[in-house]
């Protein structure tokens, strides 16, 4: 017998790293998937053309695996396949959409019955491995689904959307560290702790209102707040010359507004555009060498099933 989880990506649409320190976050599950299979073995093994037999990400998908079996009893052994859509180090929540997919089908496969809530604290535990700090907002938002607020220590807040919205997203081609990102922001809260501290209030209010703006279709409005959290995070040194220039370009090609999404120092830029401009504006980014697509949101969360 065999189990299988499957998870969207994400993009945080605003707030990131200044969720880690307790702000409010806006971020929104993504179509492109992560798609995992477990049965059981002789051993635990990783198959997956994406992660390397040896390579040092295998332990976080093992760690959660391991924690699991103890938790409940359950054998380690198996063999996990992943099979994923989603660029590694592009931002788009590439791990947390695998380490929900693998707790969703390791609770398939032992009948375990866990919730949304349980697969995200054991999906938690490969993603602290991998990123050191993370707020938990990645595995949320890739586990419920949709378009959400979030806050470390508050319960999810939903946001309904009463016809679909598209995002544009945009790889930068640059791969960095989250944990490394995480650290440098921690550095600038150390050395400007007030001036952080009123940038992490305003960027939190900041998300509540883009919020507000998704949820009634105002994307001129939600894009002018997507260029203004990209300065903020700037001003934190998590931007780059690549990510400033790929915001200016979707200005010039007649977007809204955007910003880096994710931990930033490369991964992914987020936008939005009017909806005459969309094709033009992937194009365009194409075009220039950066991998582009639109998104239309919202999309279904974890889901999982038994296979033959």
């Amino acid at each position: 017998m065999r189990a299988v989880g499957e998870a969207p990506s994400k993009a945080i649409i605003t707030g990131e790293h200044f969720v880690v320190h307790g702000a409010w976050a806006l971020a929104a599950a993504l179509p492109r998937k992560v798609k995992v299979e477990v049965e059981p073995a002789p051993a635990f093994r990783v198959v997956s053309e994406r992660i390397p037999g040896k390579s040092p990400e295998l332990r976080p998908l093992g760690r959660v695996v391991e924690e699991m079996a103890r938790e409940f009893s359950v054998s380690p052994k198996l063999k996990v396949s992943v099979t994923s859509e989603v660029p590694a180090g592009a931002g788009l929540g590439s791990s947390a959409s695998t380490m929900v997919a693998l707790a969703a089908s390791v609770s398939r496969l032992y009948s375990l019955g866990l919730g949304v809530d349980e697969i995200i604290r054991f999906s938690m535990v490969g993603e602290g491995d991998i990123h050191g700090r993370p707020s938990g907002i990645d595995p949320t938002v890739c586990a419920h689904g949709g378009a959400v607020l979030f806050r470390p220590g508050s319960k999810v807040k939903v946001v309904p959307l009463d016809s679909p919205r598209t995002l544009i997203i945009s790889n930068s081609g640059v791969n960095r560290s989250t944990k490394t990102q995480i650290a440098q922001v921690s550095k600038a809260k150390d050395r400007y702790p007030g001036f952080f501290s009123m940038l992490a209030d305003s960027m939190s209010e900041l998300s509540l209102e883009a919020a507000e703006r998704l949820r009634d279709g105002d994307m001129r409005g939600l894009g002018r707040l997507l260029t203004a959290d990209h300065a903020a995070l700037g001003s934190m040194g998590v931007s780059n010359g690549t990510l400033d220039g790929m915001v200016d370009l979707f200005a010039s090609l007649g977007g809204y507004g955007a910003k880096l999404t994710g931990a930033g120092g490369g991964g992914s830029v987020v936008a939005v555009a009017p909806k005459a401009k969309e094709k033009s504006i992937v194009s365009g980014l194409t075009a220039r060498g950066f991998e582009t697509f639109s998104a239309k949101i919202p999309v279904e969360g974890v889901k999982s099933w038994l296979g033959p």
